[in-house]
């Protein structure tokens, strides 16, 4: 009697260490659905699940859907249970009458995404965080080889520090810093491309020799300052990306938006302070969450902090540690040092910088 006890409390402990992971079904999942142009893996699984990010989980291996990547509009997609109860999708027979116009027109179409890369491609390709050390010890352009202030196309650059040959490098102007809202510090450098192109003379440092670059692309006017980074594996737009709730112990804030408004929503692109040195990856889903209004006790009954005196306000803060409520999700797409960029997927009502991220 007292093993199965034992072992019925090690089965309910299991059980619920799990439960994070586990399929929930929204209420009004629909039984069948047929992919339309536009959707995403994160749209579609959205449908079916309360947490949509799980969905490498709905679409698991079999025989119907190999490759979740590789779905077309038009496809029609079962709800359906395996031999455990848990569901999965498979697909169906589409709902489309296969005339030759839509033959052919389906063969032009491109599978669906996981999410909207249109979305997010610009902050990839063009905008980046670049650190402190980047900024205060990487190379940085010279000036041109005609003598102008400003290049455009087809020029050569001179670059203060030893490049490597062959390589292709990117320009970027510093913007304003990025703070940590808790301590003040620089977390770093807000940055946008304004060109991009190939180092042809490495040069050497130790005798104060310039490397020389290329300009193959100029977006914007490109001056004397502006700082220049090798292209890494980072600088390259994925193909997808998968998802996965991000570590239980990473917990940070919104410290900037993409739209620099004070309020945003699903869909733009956010900053948080949290990045490589917290195991943050691309993919990794959060819930914004922010706690309640704060209270105190009156004499004339509880009321909001914002709306006592401001003597009250002065020498008083909330009589209750408010709860924090979920408002929304992010996935992050691009990591850096200490800060990450992420993309507003869900979200309740506005959300506000200096709003919680956590793990889901």
């Amino acid at each position: 009697m007292i093993k199965r006890s034992l072992l019925t409390l090690i089965f309910c402990f299991l059980s619920l260490s799990l439960h994070a992971d586990e399929l929930r079904l929204l209420a009004d999942a629909p039984k069948s659905y047929v992919v339309i142009k536009g959707d995403t893996l994160w749209d579609i699984s959205a449908k079916f699940l309360k947490d949509p990010w799980l969905w490498p989980k709905l679409w698991r291996v079999n025989p119907e859907i190999q490759n979740p990547h590789l779905i077309y509009p038009g496809d029609q997609l079962n709800l359906v249970y395996d031999a455990q109860g848990m569901p999965m999708l498979v697909k169906g027979k589409p709902r489309l009458k296969w005339s030759p116009k839509i033959r052919t027109s389906l063969k032009d179409q491109h599978p669906i995404e996981t999410i909207s890369l249109k979305t997010i491609a610009p902050y990839i390709n063009y905008n980046s965080i670049l650190s402190v050390d980047d900024v205060e010890n990487g190379p940085y352009v010279l000036g041109s080889e005609e003598g102008y202030k400003l290049s455009s196309d087809g020029f050569k650059l001179y670059v203060s520090q030893t490049l490597p040959v062959g390589r292709s490098i990117v320009i970027y102007n510093k913007s304003q810093p990025v703070t940590s809202p808790e301590t003040g510090d620089i977390l770093g450098y807000h940055a946008k491309v304004v060109g991009s192109g190939k180092v042809v003379r490495a040069g050497d440092t130790s005798k104060n020799q310039p490397a020389t670059v290329y300009i193959d692309s100029a977006l914007k006017e490109i001056r004397s300052g502006d700082l220049v980074k090798v292209i890494s594996r980072e600088q390259l737009m994925p193909a997808f990306f998968t998802m996965q709730s991000v570590a239980p112990s990473v917990k940070g804030m919104i410290v900037k938006s993409s739209n620099e408004m004070r309020e945003f929503g699903k869909f733009d692109v956010i900053y948080i302070d949290q990045g490589r040195q917290q195991n943050v990856m691309p993919g990794d889903i959060l819930s914004i969450s922010r706690k309640g209004p704060e209270i105190v006790e009156t004499d004339d009954g509880p009321i909001y902090v914002n709306d006592a005196s401001k003597l009250h306000r002065m020498t008083a803060s909330s009589d209750y540690n408010m709860p924090e409520e979920t408002i929304g999700k992010v996935m992050v797409f691009k990591v850096f040092d200490q800060l990450s960029m992420a993309l507003i997927l869900r979200s309740e009502k506005p959300v506000r910088l200096l709003d919680s991220v956590i793990a889901p």
